[in-house]
């Protein structure tokens, strides 16, 4: 049995960067992998996505070339050539982790890991073969994969999941997306982008439920504007398969209709991987599907932690990366560890427009009892955003009326999902609202919406 002083089990966007901060430290870690290195964001999620987003978002502005003065005989696109490029990037991403396992001399099982107790971990290689190592800490980062609702199982030919829609042979006419969280409307926008009819189900009452409800608002009609079909407060009954097309029983409102689309994609969440890992011989705890940690990442089982997907929202791959440093630094004491506050975690849709936030809804906010400031400032009022043909948007700031606290901030627009950054640094400096009244902000740039927003929360904004 070979001994390590860290096994991490899953080579996911926690599990991997958890194995080089303990190299830095100057331990010996192990990493277990099943199937590729990058885990599911790498390989099928957050990666990939991005670069068939871009190739749709720029097939959308070649529609409307005659806007900047430009013109362009035909435009059109070739569906192989967007889906090689987006495993091409995916694949070269995958080979840089594997550089930096060898560079910080992490050793690599390839293979199916399982607790087997006392420190040890059993593993089925992927070469047939069978090993056993040890360590005094072991961390799951086994991740998740999407979830299935009885009667919408994928089938991989009709009935979706994002790993299948990723990956089409050819482009369907008509598509059902259900759910509208991040996974389900950047797929919805990526598939309108490219002609495609594509109709929303959602079974809360408005589309990306988790963000602030001004704006779900403003996305569900810049999604509508651009010729999808939203449905909220409905759900799908009953999916009956053909030969080459689905059709729905959709229930809404008190009225069922039916409806055949050439493809369904089920994105309804996620299940956490916590089957077949030995957690049945020890005192991890599972709850709601999801193992169960403290601040630190501490399972109820002694030197077991867990981080990532495996365990309790918001299910986001920085958030996985970041556990998997808190928790290897709490483990071998460095100095300075904070525990993770959620609430300082960005969240980003990548559709068209974008979506990002971060902290408290208005709605929450006030819920908690807070007697807030609300600043909105939109994107028309930016003479970049002007500039760069993007005038439709808006950045809105809730501040903590009493104490000047940025409780959260939400924004719809282009390249939100960079601007949200600022803010996050907002809040870990626990910065108030004349530290950003008094930053400078570069002008002409997006990032001066960030400071109007501030501004207007105080009834100070200039350009609006």
């Amino acid at each position: 049995m070979t001994a390590f002083d860290l096994i991490i089990i899953g080579g996911g966007p926690g599990g991997y960067v958890a194995a080089i901060r303990a190299a830095q430290l100057g331990k010996n870690v192990a990493l277990v992998e099943a199937k590729h290195l990058g885990g599911i964001c790498l390989n099928w999620g957050c990666i990939p996505t991005k670069a068939l987003l871009k190739s749709s978002e720029l097939y959308y502005t070649l529609q409307k070339l005659d806007q900047y003065g430009l013109e362009a005989k035909s435009t059109a696109f070739d569906l192989t050539k967007i889906v090689k490029r987006s495993r091409d990037v995916a694949g070269q991403l995958v080979t840089g982790i594997k550089h930096l396992m060898k560079k910080n001399k992490v050793t690599v099982f390839d293979g199916f890991a399982k607790l087997a107790g006392g420190g040890k971990v059993s593993i089925d290689l992927n070469d047939k073969s069978k090993t056993e190592i040890s360590a005094p800490h072991i961390i799951l980062a086994t991740g998740a994969r999407p979830r299935v609702l009885p009667g919408i199982e994928p089938d991989e030919k009709l009935i979706w999941t994002s790993k299948e829609a990723m990956i089409p042979e050819t482009m369907p006419k008509s598509l059902l997306v259900i759910g509208s969280g991040a996974i389900g409307i950047e797929f919805a926008s990526f598939y309108r982008s490219l002609g495609a009819e594509v109709t929303v189900v959602e079974i809360m009452d408005r589309v990306l439920p988790v963000e602030d409800e001004e704006i779900s608002v403003m996305a569900r009609k810049a999604f509508e504007k651009q010729g999808m079909k939203i449905m909220t407060g409905a759900k799908v009954a009953k999916l009956e398969k053909s030969a080459n097309n689905v059709t729905a029983t959709i229930e809404a409102g008190g009225k069922t209709e039916t409806q055949t689309f050439d493809r369904v994609i089920s994105a309804v969440g996620i299940t956490a991987n916590t089957e077949n890992i030995g957690l049945e011989s020890t005192r991890v705890q599972v709850e709601r599907g999801h193992i169960v940690t403290n601040p630190w990442c501490e399972t109820h089982e002694p030197g077991v932690y867990a981080i990532g997907d495996v365990t309790a929202p918001p299910w986001l791959a920085h958030k996985a990366s970041h556990e998997g440093i808190i928790c290897v630094e709490k483990i071998f004491g460095v100095p300075g560890v904070h525990p993770l506050d959620t609430k300082k975690i960005p969240g980003c849709t990548y559709c068209h427009p974008q979506v990002a936030s971060i902290g408290l809804t208005e709605a929450k906010a006030k819920e908690a009892g807070r007697a807030v400031k609300v600043g909105k400032f939109p994107f028309i009022g930016n003479g970049k955003a002007i500039a760069l043909g993007e005038p439709e948007g808006l950045i809105k700031t809730i501040f903590d009326a009493t104490t000047g606290e940025l409780l959260g901030a939400h924004m719809i627009g282009t390249e939100v999902t960079e601007l949200i950054q600022s803010y996050a640094v907002a809040k870990t400096g626990e910065l108030v609202e004349k530290d950003l009244m008094h930053t400078v902000f570069p002008h002409p740039t997006l990032s001066e919406m960030l400071h109007e927003s501030v501004l207007a929360a105080y009834g100070k904004a200039i350009h609006y």
